[in-house]
C-alpha cells in the first residue's frame, strides 16, 4: 500500500504540507475579511467543524467555554480529527489548522455561517490568534498541538486517553480582537438552528470567577 502523501486523496485539506505560511500570512494581512463582526464570527468558523461531524455521525454535541484568561474553547464528541501514517512511519494530521480548507477559503459562495459571512476554515481562526491549542482524541490514540498565530511550536504531544473521543480547539485571538465576549446561551442556540445535527452548549466560567472574586 502506498503511504506517500502525494499518494493520499484531498477532500478538505491538502495532505502534502502541514503549514502554509504565505496562506497564514494572507490571513493576518486583511484580518476585517476573515474576522467580520469580530470574534464571535471565529467561533461559528470553529463550530462549522463541530456541525460537520455532527452531520456525518447523525447527530453530535459540543460545549464553547468562555475561559477566565480570555481565550475560548470549542469542545465535540466526535471522532477526532483525521490522523494517518506516512511512509516514514511518522503520524501525520490532517493539516486543518495552517493549510487552507480547500473547500471554502477561495470559493466565499460556498456556504455562509449563521452570522451571514462566508465560511473560509480553521486557519483563519489559527492565524488570528496569539495561541491555539488543538487536542485530538481518537480511537487509536490522543494528542494535543500548540500553534502561535498558525504556526506549530509543539510536536504531537500524547495525552492520556479518557475513554471518549473528539476534537477541542481553544484559541486566545490577538489583542486587536479580544473584547469580553458578547456571546449568550441564546445566540448560541439561535446559530444551532443553522445546524440541525449539532447541539451546542455555552460554559461561561467568566462570570464563576466574577463571583469568587474577592
Amino acid at each position: 500500500m502506498d503511504r506517500s502523501r502525494a499518494s493520499w486523496v484531498n477532500t478538505t485539506h491538502d495532505w502534502a504540507g502541514t503549514v502554509d505560511a504565505v496562506h497564514l500570512d494572507r490571513i493576518r494581512q486583511g484580518t476585517a475579511l476573515f474576522a467580520p463582526g469580530g470574534p464571535e464570527h471565529l467561533v461559528l468558523e470553529v463550530l462549522a467543524y463541530a456541525a460537520d461531524e455532527a452531520a456525518s455521525q447523525g447527530g453530535g454535541r459540543c460545549v464553547v467555554t468562555l475561559h477566565p484568561d480570555g481565550s475560548v474553547s470549542v469542545k465535540d464528541d466526535g471522532r477526532g480529527t483525521d490522523t494517518r501514517v506516512d511512509e516514514h512511519g511518522q503520524v501525520v494530521k490532517k493539516p486543518v489548522m495552517a493549510t487552507k480548507d480547500l473547500r471554502f477559503f477561495d470559493f466565499p459562495e460556498a456556504e455562509r455561517l449563521p452570522d451571514g459571512h462566508p465560511r473560509r476554515g480553521m486557519s483563519v481562526v489559527a492565524a488570528l490568534s496569539e495561541w491555539l491549542i488543538h487536542t485530538n482524541r481518537r480511537l487509536r490514540g490522543s494528542w494535543s498541538r500548540r500553534y502561535e498565530h498558525g504556526i506549530p511550536v509543539t510536536n504531537l504531544e500524547p495525552v492520556e486517553a479518557d475513554g471518549t473521543t473528539g476534537t477541542c480547539v481553544r484559541f486566545l485571538l490577538d489583542e486587536a480582537l479580544r473584547t469580553r465576549w458578547s456571546l449568550t446561551a441564546g445566540e448560541l442556540a439561535r446559530w444551532s438552528e443553522h445546524w440541525p445535527d449539532l447541539t451546542a452548549h455555552l460554559d461561561d466560567q467568566r462570570d464563576r470567577e466574577d463571583r469568587s472574586g474577592p
